[in-house]
């Protein structure tokens, strides 16, 4: 009867990746594909602006920075309204990734886990850059993903 008993709570134990992050003393997992309206909205509008930004990614004048934001790369090599445009979109999608992070850190229930959030996200943009898109890293230098 232990054993059954024993079984059954191994069973019902939550699966952990090993490469996923702890959650906090106490404090549930975070799950970052959590779909509340507002991160849908959220998740849509980023949607729409993707191949719009791809191209400047492709084209290497915008990149990812350490810190899961996009930034301008080469905007002195653009035309006025190019770079307009470019800065428009980087304005918009740094707006929106900030918000995805609130929007699924209250869709927890903790608005404390903002900075949890921010770092699971960050990992997330990052394995989704593509080969040969730039990246900056903390002390503003510039390199191609490999």
């Amino acid at each position: 009867m232990k054993r059954a008993i024993l079984l059954f709570a191994f069973a019902t134990l939550p699966a952990v990746a090993a490469d996923a992050p702890t959650p906090a003393a106490g404090k549930p997992a975070i799950n970052i594909d959590l779909a509340t309206p507002p991160i849908v909205v959220t998740r849509h509008a980023m949607a729409q602006r993707t191949s719009r930004l791809q191209r400047f990614y492709e084209a290497g004048e915008i990149g990812l920075g350490a810190d899961g934001l996009i930034y301008l790369r080469e905007g002195s090599q653009m035309k006025l309204v190019k770079r307009q445009i470019a800065e428009k979109l980087i304005d918009n999608e740094n707006y929106e990734r900030k918000a995805l992070v609130f929007a699924i850190a209250d869709g927890h229930g903790r608005r404390d886990a903002q900075p949890e959030v921010w770092e699971l996200m960050r990992q997330r943009w990052l394995q989704q850059w593509k080969s040969g898109w730039w990246l900056r890293d903390t002390q503003g230098n510039w390199s191609q993903k490999p």
